[in-house]
């Protein structure tokens, strides 16, 4: 039963995956991307926007850290001096449907990094965070299916502002709460280490901030002796079904280099999957069996176990006895070495 169940959830979350990334059906209205300087969501972002273009989805990048206009993005909304309510305005603006009548062309909306608007100490003391990422999937018609998936980065190593009212949530406490996905991305050489250090009982090794470190901002990004076979990224998924049900699932996205933008099968592969992270183990090949090696014959050849099933041991003429406890008698031929003592014998 348990190789059925591995394979049926191996096939759905790799669908899910698929359709998380692709837009289908809009599966996650809103995905919170928490990247660290360790390994940021730049390829990720990338990943979004190629698919989007297969499945001719209009990309707005609203952006706070992006200087230039990426390739495939349909609409570069720059935040710079802008308030919320002009970033909302020209979002809205930005993208107009072709026709009226016929279903609403699907939008992808990027934020390439949302800390620069929750530390800003100009924003309006009525800011509603929530109010203000709602406005870009919300439908205008309440009766209306959505048709925009939002995907925000937030730097999870970046301080923010200390909190001021503690009755009140944090920021990432909001944006965990209101995403229906939460993707974690991890550097793919740095989940080898913690791996191999757990297989072998060992304090998993720490990198970068987390080392305490004077000067240490990036940890080492180890390639396998250069190889460059740990190049890729880990996607550690968290979605929120509508039921209220969880699926944690571990992914691999491996470089754009190794693809074209064309692609259209599924690159991503569960972490499980992956020859570096699980080695093939070696086949029994029925060792158990076999006698232990040693440098004296263990063995016996025909003739010797002949002999020794023919040696007839003291126990068996015990029980031929004929009389009442003459089963348990003892034969013994004393030797000439023996002493017979007569005292001990009548005790």
């Amino acid at each position: 039963m348990a190789p059925v169940n591995l394979s049926h959830r191996r096939t759905h979350n790799m669908l899910l995956i698929s359709k998380l990334l692709s837009l289908r059906d809009t599966a996650s209205p809103f995905t919170l991307l928490l990247d660290s300087l360790e390994q940021p969501a730049t390829p990720l972002l990338k990943e979004y926007i190629r698919r989007a273009k297969l499945s001719k989805v209009h990309v707005t990048l609203i952006s706070f850290e992006t200087l230039r206009k990426p390739d495939g993005v349909d609409a570069f909304i720059s935040t710079r001096c802008k308030s919320p309510t002009d970033i909302m305005r020209e979002v809205a603006e930005c993208h107009k449907p072709a026709t009226t009548t016929g279903p609403p062309q699907r939008r992808l909306i990027l934020i390439d990094a949302i800390n620069p608007l929750l530390s800003s100490r100009k924003l309006d003391p009525n800011f509603q965070l929530a109010a203000f990422l709602g406005s870009f999937i919300t439908p205008k018609d309440p009766t209306a299916k959505a048709d925009a998936s939002l995907v925000v980065t937030y730097h999870s190593d970046v301080p923010g502002l200390p909190h001021q009212n503690p009755y009140t949530p944090s920021s990432l406490s909001i944006l965990t709460y209101l995403a229906t996905s939460i993707i974690t991305l991890h550097s793919f050489s740095h989940i080898l280490a913690h791996k191999a250090a757990r297989d072998r009982s060992l304090v998993a090794p720490v990198f970068g901030l987390d080392e305490e470190q004077d000067g240490v901002i990036l940890g080492r990004l180890d390639r396998l002796a250069g190889t460059g076979a740990a190049e890729g990224i880990v996607l550690e998924l968290e979605h929120r079904r509508k039921s209220g049900r969880g699926v944690l699932e571990w992914y691999l996205l491996p470089p754009a280099s190794r693809y074209s933008p064309q692609h259209v099968k599924e690159v991503v592969t569960l972490l499980d999957d992956n020859i570096l992270y699980n080695p093939p183990m070696e086949p029994d090949t029925g060792a158990g069996d076999e006698e232990p090696k040693s440098t004296f014959e263990l063995g016996l050849t025909d003739r010797q176990r002949r002999e020794r099933e023919g040696v007839v041991l003291p126990y068996f003429d015990a029980q031929n006895g004929d009389g009442p406890g003459e089963g348990g008698r003892i034969l013994y031929d004393m030797g000439e070495e023996d002493d017979f003592d007569e005292e001990e014998d009548e005790i």
